[in-house]
């Protein structure tokens, strides 16, 4: 078999270029959640902590659930930890608030979740309608837990959550 050198040439960078420019269809750009962000959001949720006496930890983790920023403040239990984590988990499970499934619990509208946990304090962030991590506080009130990540969220120009 004779192979015509020229036209296998061509053919071998037309292929390649194909290759090269398949790939560059415009990205659909997606929000991410940056060390910056969340550093943003931690700062401020702890600034809303000590401003109320409150000894916390706080985890903020991406969508997938890996941590990207933790504090434990000085003076917080150290079961804060894993109820923090537990509520990230919680919120990037069911989509919501931490406090959500719990209430969906109590009124038997949500089955058990191994692992979840239904106290408030465990906020989705959002950016342009879409989950980009979890944040969560504990050590407090539920209701002050929540305070705090709300706090976090808005200092990092999250979606509000309802």
């Amino acid at each position: 078999m004779r192979i015509d050198s020229s036209h296998f040439g061509f053919r071998v960078l037309l292929a390649l270029a194909l290759l090269a420019f398949g790939g560059m269809a415009p990205a659909i750009a997606e929000a991410q959640l940056t060390f910056e962000m969340a550093e943003t959001a931690m700062d401020a949720a702890e600034a809303e902590a000590r401003a109320n006496g409150w000894n916390l930890t706080i985890l903020i983790t991406d969508a997938e659930g890996v941590p990207v920023y933790l504090r434990r403040m000085d003076g917080a239990s150290h079961r804060t930890h894993e109820i923090a984590s537990m509520k990230c988990f919680t919120v990037l499970t069911i989509q919501g608030p931490s406090g959500d499934y719990g209430r969906g619990l109590a009124a038997g509208t949500m089955d058990t979740i191994p692992g979840a946990i239904g106290f408030d304090g465990g906020l989705p962030i959002m950016m342009n309608g879409e989950i980009i991590g979890a944040m969560a506080a504990s050590g407090a009130r539920g209701t002050e837990d929540a305070q705090v990540v709300r706090a976090g969220l808005a200092a990092m120009g999250a979606d509000p959550i309802g």
